[in-house]
């Protein structure tokens, strides 16, 4: 279902250790504590996702039981054993352990349960477990990282059995002001937002766009920024009007509507718009090669409808430098000229192995 990259905490330390180090445990210990890092754990699943095996031996002491085996639930995963039923029961076992025991971590094992049961089709052990683990890390780890999974995972179930209204009330719990993470507060909000474009309401579907791509840059996270921002600019970008009020002053002024009050008409000014677009355009991984670029392609989609194809000029008079069949399909549908149009086709012809001679044949 959903999962949350390593913040730039666990990466800061493992930067430290490949710089500075190796140190002993206590010294990590006091780096902990000057990062002010709330969570062995984190560090620990960072240090084996970003391969750094001495730092995670120097963290083994650090570790409590019921962490130590759920640490050794993510490294079986992540090693690509998908039979981990007993090991969520072992694990579990010993947070419950009044020894050992670890609320939060029962919490998050019995949302591992629960997805475990998702995918062997149990869905309603599943929505049991997911419901219960979501009420506990609430009420203990209120806002946390495994707190924020939980919800995402919760609103992922619904979504999987065709639940929109549903999910919608989960990313709903996801409050900006709650002190969730921005990147989670990105992702429930481009959920919501799809949500709300399916339901026919284009004013909220684009505001949750506009708050997924805000809350993304805040995270660092550009390529889920640029998703945010081409969502917003495609709901958005027929809407412009130059009486609106900026942006941000709808998205702080909306609240909820009655069934029988009429939903706010979609209204963006232009500035919002444009700077929208600026963005995206601005942090786009350099060049135009790859053999996967989602990101050009929707902004290339969006420079076409936006008349601003301008921005593009260098990559439409260079089809050589293209590898995405996509990408090159985009480029071809946006040409303007005959000319350009059967370039792009024989270099999509090329990307797809058809043969290009066969190409100038349709023109």
């Amino acid at each position: 279902m959903t999962t949350i990259e390593p913040q730039e905490g666990p990466g800061r330390l493992i930067s430290r250790w490949r710089t500075e180090g190796p140190v002993d445990s206590e010294t990590l210990g006091q780096w902990k504590e000057e990062m002010n890092w709330p969570s062995w754990l984190t560090l620990a699943e960072a240090a084996l996702f970003l391969d750094a095996p001495e730092l995670l031996d120097a963290m083994e002491v650090h570790l409590t039981p019921g962490e130590k085996a759920v640490l050794g639930l993510v490294r079986r995963r992540w090693l690509g054993d998908v039979h981990l039923t007993e090991v969520i029961e072992s694990a579990l076992q010993v947070v419950r352990t009044p020894e050992t025991r670890d609320l939060a971590l029962e919490g998050r094992l019995r949302m591992e349960r629960g997805l475990s049961l998702f995918e062997a089709g149990d869905h309603e052990g599943a929505e049991e477990d997911l419901t219960w683990a979501e009420t506990r890390l609430k009420s203990v780890a209120k806002a946390s990282r495994d707190h924020d999974l939980s919800l995402l995972n919760k609103a992922a179930f619904h979504l999987a059995r065709g639940e929109d209204l549903m999910a919608l009330q989960v990313y709903g719990d996801l409050s900006r002001t709650g002190g969730h993470a921005h990147e989670t507060i990105a992702i429930s909000r481009l959920g919501a937002s799809r949500i709300r474009h399916r339901l026919g309401h284009p004013f909220d579907a684009a505001r949750h766009a506009w708050n997924a791509h805000k809350h993304a840059m805040l995270a660092g996270q550009v390529q889920m920024a640029i998703e945010g921002g081409a969502l917003f600019l495609d709901l958005a970008s027929d809407c412009g009007d130059l009486d609106a009020a900026p942006m941000h002053e709808q998205v702080e002024a909306a609240k909820p509507v009655d069934l029988d009050e009429e939903r706010p008409k979609l209204a963006v000014h232009p500035q919002d718009l444009d700077a929208v677009f600026d963005w995206c355009v601005k942090h786009l991984e350099d060049g135009y090669g790859g053999p996967e670029r989602p990101d050009v392609r929707a902004m290339l989609t969006l420079a076409h409808k936006m008349g601003k194809m301008n921005v593009f000029d260098d990559l439409m008079s260079d089809p050589e430098q293209v590898n995405d069949p996509m990408l090159a399909a985009v480029a071809q549908a946006c040409s303007e000229t005959d000319i350009m149009t059967e370039t792009w086709g024989r270099r999509l012809a090329i990307l797809t192995m058809i043969d290009p001679s066969s190409v100038g044949e349709q023109h």
